[in-house]
This record gives structure tokens, sequence and C-alpha cells, in this order.
């Protein structure tokens, strides 16, 4: 809910700028953890940025998604998570073995943070939304032409 609104007074993508920012300065802390209550700090911090941002993320996508297209674009989708689940903790267990050390770890994810934020600054989601509401029209205007056609 916090995320929701303050994706109504920041707007979607500076929100999901922020969780991405959020998320950064967890993987930073996470290296000097030394005590359990760091843990669950570190764990309350996830927590506040974790479904929002995943939410807001999703929201976005999908506003710029065409509806007669959303079955490929959501297929895209459900690979490329795919891909990050295999990524993440390859880069986790790379790093700890070439560090000998988990710390350094915890802070190579910055790499995935940092990609997203440069990733999503390229993103123009006003003409994207624009773009798949267009589609929408222009499949409706087909469905209706060809049900003209077919009467």
């Amino acid at each position: 809910f916090a995320f929701g609104s303050l994706a109504r007074r920041l707007c979607t993508k500076r929100s999901i700028f922020l969780a991405l920012g959020v998320y950064t300065l967890i993987s930073i802390a996470g290296y000097f953890m030394s005590q359990a209550w760091h843990f669950w700090v570190l764990a309350g911090m996830v927590d506040t940025v974790q479904g929002g941002s995943q939410a807001l993320s999703r929201s976005l996508f999908g506003a710029m998604t065409p509806k007669a297209r959303s079955g490929e674009f959501y297929g895209f989708f459900d690979i490329s998570s795919k891909f990050a689940g295999i990524a993440g903790p390859l880069l986790f267990g790379l790093t700890a073995t070439i560090a000998g050390t988990s710390r350094w770890s915890i802070v190579s994810l910055v790499v995935f943070f940092v990609a997203g934020a440069l990733l999503l600054s390229r993103v123009n989601e006003t003409e994207g939304i624009a773009v798949a509401r267009a589609a929408d029209a222009a499949g409706t205007a087909e469905v209706a032409e060809a049900a003209g056609a077919t009467a």
C-alpha cells in the first residue's frame, strides 16, 4: 500500500528507482553484518520494498503490454525471471568462490540493481503505454471490422 501511495505521488518509474536504491543499500549493508539483529533489520528493509517494487514493476509492464499480445509479453517476462533465478545465485556463488567469503557476494548483487536501473532509465513509459493503447484500439477496430464483414 505504501508503494502504491508513493507511486501516485512520485510516479511508478521513480518509485521503482527508489526501490532499486533501497535494494542497493541493503546489499552494501549486508557486507557489514556481524550481529543477528543486523540480519533482522536488513530483512525488515527487504520486506518494505519487495512486494511493492514487484507490484509496481508488473503494473508498469502490464500497462505497456497490448492486450492481444499479452501471452507473448508475459511469456517473455516469465522466461526472463527464470534466467534471473539462475544469474543471481550464479554470481553469488562465483563471487564467494573467488573472494572466499559471502560478504562480497552480497555486494556483487548490486550489479543487477544498477543494470535494472540503467535499463529502466531507457524506458519511456508514457510512450510505451500509448503504443499499447494504440495497438489495443487498432486490434478492437480490426475485430469490429472482421465481425462486420462476416455479418
